[in-house]
């Protein structure tokens, strides 16, 4: 799925009835009627998100007699696996670098401090 593509397939998975559709065609590969008696949206409806998904490339279908059967595309779930994947450790490596900076700041504020009480106690005692 190219580049494109994943933009294509987060967008349309930000409906939840296709979320719901999607997580039900993980678990096995489904025909609309299955999928609509499973789901609290009617048939058309069903069908009408099968057609989104299927143009984003998220889930593909193939004839099985008179029926289409659906099923998630794997390459397009995996492409936006790697791309949350990339996502998550680009947090890590802000959350990580944050943490330095606040522990270095934090160290650096209490040297600066106990220079100040030093320097106090100093001024104090020659007073």
């Amino acid at each position: 799925m190219a580049a494109d593509g994943s933009s294509i397939a987060w967008d349309v998975l930000g409906d939840s009835s296709r979320r719901q559709i999607v997580a039900a065609l993980a678990a096995r590969p489904r025909a609309v009627g299955e999928l609509a008696d499973g789901l609290p949206i009617s048939r058309p409806a069903v069908s009408q998100h099968l057609r989104v998904l299927k143009d984003a490339g998220v889930v593909v279908d193939e004839a099985a007699g008179t029926r289409r059967v659906y099923r998630v595309d794997a390459v397009a779930l995996s492409a936006l696996k790697d791309q949350l994947d990339t996502f998550w450790r680009r947090t890590l490596a802000g959350f990580s670098e944050a943490a330095q900076t606040s522990l270095e700041s934090s160290r650096h504020r209490a040297k600066g401090e106990g220079m100040s009480e030093v320097s106090s106690a100093t001024v104090l005692r020659s007073v």
